[in-house]
């Protein structure tokens, strides 16, 4: 189903003109199928992500509470699942709060490309410190991911991204795309 914006989208007359957006490329112009298998491949993977966080801190919490006693560990347990619960509904509110700031300014084309360059550059220097802060975090790393699966799984069903949002209006202007 199209949303308002992509319907009152003009018609260019060639592919060239249509700005082509970091994962989604020149698909997001016309929300064909091809369009929507971009969509469902960065949703499966998101998925299988969110499932890999969630095993991965769940067998980390397991063996660092496992040498507790059995009392603190089911107080732990069951504060650690009110907190994980909480978390994953603040991760899903939290994003749909950036989404719709974003959509009230959404960023050009180039905008989204550079920010997209920016992440790409900066991506391996974060995991490497992100590495030793899960150490830390063991003992509320369930909480941690639910957060992380509450975010993830709000961006990956929403309607339309700011970026194609941008680039409709950007479209707009510059109607022969440049």
């Amino acid at each position: 189903m199209a949303s308002r914006a992509s319907s009152e989208a003009p018609t260019h007359g060639t592919p060239a003109d249509i700005p082509a957006l970091p994962k989604l490329g020149r698909t997001w112009y016309k929300r064909g199928a091809l369009y929507w298998l971009c969509r469902a491949r960065t949703t499966t993977f998101l998925i299988i992500m969110m499932v890999v966080v969630s095993v991965f801190s769940l067998e980390l919490y397991d063996g660092f509470t496992s040498e507790w006693s059995p009392t603190v560990r089911l107080v732990w347990n069951w504060a650690t699942g009110v907190a994980s619960c909480g978390a994953l509904v603040w991760g899903w509110v939290k994003q749909r709060r950036e989404h719709h700031q974003a959509l009230l300014d959404p960023p050009t084309p180039a905008q989204t490309i550079q920010a997209k360059r920016d992440h790409n550059r900066q991506a391996p220097a974060k995991a490497f410190a992100g590495r030793w802060m899960v150490l830390l975090l063991v003992p509320v790393l369930p909480a941690v991911a639910a957060y992380i699966v509450g975010w993830l799984a709000a961006w990956t069903t929403v309607r339309e991204y700011p970026s194609e949002v941008g680039a409709r209006r950007w479209l707009q202007e510059h109607p022969s795309g440049t």
